[in-house]
């Protein structure tokens, strides 16, 4: 097959490895940086143009997709789609998960566990959104923040007040979510890929730091999951439309309960810490999904 990896920077782990992946299986790659891509949109032919070709022939995409892109990264991926190449991910899946408001609405909607979260947009809503959530302490979150990026923990009722009227006065769309205290700074990370748990690790946020994300420094190992742990991640990206999932579950006293569902998951911590060749099965999963491509119904899109 002839793959497409779209990726904005070929030395990152998880591009590399999905390219050792898919040359190891004996497939052609080309790495597709999609903010130089532009498409041509005219009767009967979509098109795409990178460096001065047109792109054709690709049996297949792997969306690596930045947050800060989403509008023109899933453009593009949707544009693909038109031309009828399979996409790892589909560009609606995509943009679900990355509306941080939209997922919770939508796995509310499944009866799928969360932290309870609030969204508001007025100062004189802030008194009924912190009782709604268990009152202090408790997060509040940017809609378009990653990585832990745009998280706050605010730890009495005055400061989460001071911090709304401040969000509401720069008119910022934010989250305010329940604090699950018996979590103890820990989130547990789980890959889905076509359905199955392919890979899961736990993540425990260094001393003084409540959230747990790799890149704030957090530590990770490898774990086993409960059965609910377990079908909650399934669910959760069965919910989104995702092929591909992270997704990142607290352990709490009333069970598993989701945080994000993240649409391109990074592979090099929990590659490496559980030893599972996660970039293997995402190709494997191209390969049966993309044979006989019969991208579903795109009236809609």
């Amino acid at each position: 097959m002839k793959i497409g990896i779209l990726s904005r920077n070929p030395r990152l782990y998880s591009t590399k490895r999905l390219v050792e992946a898919a040359k190891d299986r004996g497939h052609d790659v080309d790495l597709i940086d999609h903010l130089k891509c532009y498409v041509v949109m005219e009767k009967g032919n979509p098109a795409i143009h990178y460096q001065g070709r047109t792109l054709t022939g690709y049996d297949a995409i792997i969306p690596r997709i930045g947050s800060s892109v989403t509008f023109y990264g899933t453009a593009i991926v949707r544009q693909f789609e038109m031309m009828n190449v399979f996409s790892a991910n589909e560009s609606q899946a995509i943009v679900r998960s990355r509306d941080k408001l939209r997922t919770m609405q939508i796995l509310s909607r499944a009866h799928i566990g969360m932290p309870k979260t609030c969204f508001a947009r007025t100062p004189d809503d802030k008194h009924e959104v912190i009782e709604h959530v268990g009152g202090a302490p408790l997060i509040i979150k940017l809609l378009e923040g990653t990585q832990g990026v745009g998280v706050m923990l605010a730890n009495t009722k005055k400061e989460a007040e001071s911090i709304l009227e401040t969000f509401y006065g720069l008119k910022v769309n934010i989250l305010i979510q329940e604090y699950i205290r018996e979590s103890n700074g820990s989130d547990i990370r789980i890959i889905v890929v076509d359905g199955k748990v392919v890979a899961a690790m736990k993540r425990q946020a260094h001393e003084g730091e409540f959230r747990s994300n790799i890149h704030r420094g957090g530590s990770v190992k490898a774990i086993s999951l409960t059965p609910e742990e377990h079908d909650t991640a399934l669910k959760s990206a069965k919910a989104l439309g995702l092929s591909v999932a992270g997704v990142d579950i607290l352990q709490s006293s009333r069970g598993p309960l989701v945080m994000e569902v993240n649409s391109s998951p990074g592979l090099e911590g929990i590659e490496k810490i559980t030893k599972v060749d996660v970039a293997q099965n995402i190709i494997q999963m191209i390969e049966h999904k993309a044979t006989g491509k019969s991208q579903r119904d795109l009236i809609g899109y």
